[in-house]
């Protein structure tokens, strides 16, 4: 039987003409195992031809979902929040599911009630947790309370029974120093991020290795800890570069923090990188529009964030393969960009291009 004239098909419709139950409708459209291939290939027939969009809620009684994910944040670096955001969208939206992004403060002394509430409220499939939220026990505890699949976004400690995606913050951060190390730099500046995030520590071990490993000290009087926003990069910056021999090179643990640098260097009347080379970390938007541009490491926030919903959509699937080692512990490639900002200590200017 077919739909009155001007209302929409429903799965009822669907059903019928592809000669199905609406289980089997409702199996294919979530994308269940279990349905033979002709028959998968015959109800989509029926939903293109019918021009049938299943409501959520219609879905969600269906197939035991609600094909919603959350995201929750805390970060005052919006560039990574930012980054996790897009990329989570997209997947999201590939397959058929809707983005909820929640922002909390990692202090709230309430902060597990208020996930107790928020997850009460929405029944989402799965949570993505950036950092440093992801390492927030309280947050944990109430989404295991509630029986919620989620996914860490670069933790500092790895639960072996959770999901988690990261990047190796650690070796981006050597690879940087090396970098600086083999243009001639020696005495290398380092400014941190917030205490609360377990990359601020990852990158710093980063740095120490690398110095080390060329024989070089780490000066504590060069070392000034930030947290991941731009005043703090400004407020380091003038630190480090008022001192009678001053570093020749600035290593910020995330791009707001180099912009500072670079913002207080050039309020100093310093150029760079003829006097001052400075790297930061993340490829943020203004990384590459600033100059001169920045050196910094491409954190892949776009692919962490597609695959943490990866995990959790096949989690919510029963996917046997979402619970091996392999797939529940990520470590995604990074990228060294090296830019205008870092250049070989005491080298000549490149000659200008002709017009």
């Amino acid at each position: 039987m077919a739909s009155k004239a001007g209302s929409s098909p429903t799965i009822v419709d669907v059903a019928e003409q592809a000669g199905v139950s609406i289980k089997t409708v409702s199996r294919v459209l979530n994308k269940e195992a279990g349905v033979q291939e002709k028959t998968r290939e015959q109800v989509l027939k029926v939903v293109a031809a019918l021009k049938y969009r299943p409501k959520l809620a219609a879905r969600s009684m269906g197939g035991g979902r609600s094909f919603l994910i959350g995201l929750l944040y805390y970060d005052p670096s919006a560039a990574f929040v930012g980054g996790v955001q897009q990329g989570a969208t997209l997947r999201c939206r590939e397959s058929g599911y809707h983005l909820v992004v929640e922002s909390l403060h990692n202090d709230a002394p309430d902060i597990y009630n208020q996930v107790d509430r928020m997850v009460s409220a929405l029944r989402p499939d799965g949570m993505i947790l950036t950092p440093p939220l992801c390492d927030n026990p309280k947050v944990l505890q109430a989404l295991r309370d509630n029986e919620t699949p989620f996914v860490l976004l670069s933790p500092g400690q790895q639960p072996a029974d959770q999901f988690s995606v990261r990047m190796d913050d650690e070796l981006a951060a050597e690879e940087v120093t090396n970098l600086l190390i083999s243009l001639g730099h020696e005495r290398i500046g380092f400014i941190k991020g917030a205490p609360d995030q377990a990359a601020s520590e990852l990158r710093y071990r980063g740095f120490v290795r690398a110095m080390r490993s060329h024989d070089l000290s780490v000066e504590e009087s060069l070392v000034w800890e930030g947290d991941f926003t731009f005043p703090s990069g400004v407020e380091g910056a003038h630190k480090l570069l008022s001192r009678s021999v001053r570093p020749t090179a600035v290593f910020a643990s995330n791009d707001d923090m180099a912009l500072g640098v670079l913002a207080a260097a050039q309020r100093l009347g310093l150029n760079v990188p003829a006097d001052l080379s400075i790297a930061g970390f993340d490829d943020s938007s203004a990384a590459s529009l600033v100059w001169p541009p920045l050196t910094t490491v491409r954190q892949p926030t776009h692919e962490m964030a597609s695959v943490a919903v990866e995990m959790l959509i096949a989690a919510k699937g029963n996917d046997a393969e979402a619970a091996t080692p392999q797939s529940s512990h990520r470590v995604l490639p990074h990228q060294l960009l090296v830019r205008d900002s870092s250049r070989a200590l005491h080298s000549s200017p490149a000659p200008k291009k002709k017009a």
